[in-house]
């Protein structure tokens, strides 16, 4: 039995589906429909029940997709150990934000790839939600306050923000000095989202009213130098704005609750070696640049 059917095997029972699972490993459809057919030819058992809506394991696939991720982890740390010391090789797949995965996170992908040629790095950016294991992906960077989720989290750094809003804005509308006073303002948003403080010791939270709204926080961001309101935004977005003068902080007497950075994976007992190579340039990366992120405070 070839590890490659094995492999493919396990792609298809986390993925649920030959699609995803193909995305996953970097092949076309019908290569991994024929693998799955030689391993259910060679056991003589069916594994997999295909339905309309993707794949699901038969009883006789969910007792043999743990021995075989079992041995496919044992073959994959086999390889490692033969390769140069601290090399990597396969593919990785990171789902990034866009608001600033390009700018902030995209150097530390590049200095990965320059460290490791054997490593295959596709990287997809978006502000979306992205289902790790439907669609795929070894690993996510996500920023912001983590939901619960079968997900496993490891922080890379904590993410600080502020209020901001255009010198312009504030000539015309005034500065709030207190939470309540906020609500007042023209509040540029991701959405329905309420906005949390700290006051003291206490969180503080309100609902902010706003009539521009975007999934982008580099928009957001253009939206307040523009003066079209106040806009709650992390360090690293406001960075260079607040530096030139183009936004300027308000309320600083309440500060938002810092949120943090995370690799995202989908669970299992041990993290890929290019997942873990990657959470420590991460770390490292963070502590690099303490000006940007905020970590000087």
């Amino acid at each position: 039995m070839d590890i490659e059917g094995l492999q493919t095997f396990v792609a298809v029972a986390d993925a649920g589906g030959v699609s995803a699972a193909a995305r996953r490993l970097g092949v076309s459809k019908s290569i991994v429909s024929r693998r799955l057919l030689r391993i259910e030819a060679e056991l003589g058992v069916q594994l997999l029940a295909r339905t309309t809506r993707g794949a699901a394991l038969t009883e006789a696939g969910i007792t043999f997709r743990d021995h075989a991720a079992r041995a496919s982890a044992e073959i994959d740390t086999a390889r490692e150990t033969m390769l140069p010391t601290g090399e990597l090789r396969g593919r990785l797949r990171v789902a990034m934000p866009l608001s600033f995965g390009p700018t902030h996170f995209a150097p530390v992908l590049a200095e990965m790839a320059q460290h490791h040629p054997q490593l295959h790095i596709h990287t997809s950016y978006s502000d979306r939600f992205v289902d790790l294991i439907a669609e795929g992906f070894d690993c996510a960077i996500r920023v912001g306050y983590l939901q619960d989720s079968n997900l496993i989290a490891k922080r890379v750094g904590p993410i600080y923000g502020k209020l901001v809003a255009s010198p312009d804005y504030v000539k015309a509308h005034g500065s709030p000095e207190t939470v309540e006073q906020l609500v007042t303002h023209q509040a540029l948003m991701q959405g329905t989202e309420a906005w949390q403080f700290m006051d003291g010791d206490k969180i503080v939270a309100v609902q902010p009213q706003g009539r521009f709204k975007a999934d982008n926080a580099t928009a957001l961001a253009a939206a307040a130098v523009a003066g079209l309101g106040i806009a709650w935004l992390p360090d690293c977005i406001t960075y260079d704005y607040v530096a030139s003068g183009a936004l300027v902080p308000i309320m600083t007497r309440y500060p938002p609750p810092s949120a943090g950075a995370y690799v995202i994976r989908p669970p299992g007992q041990h993290p890929p070696r290019k997942v873990r190579v990657l959470t420590e340039m991460l770390i490292e990366y963070f502590a690099r640049n303490p000006d940007v992120w905020g970590l000087d405070r």
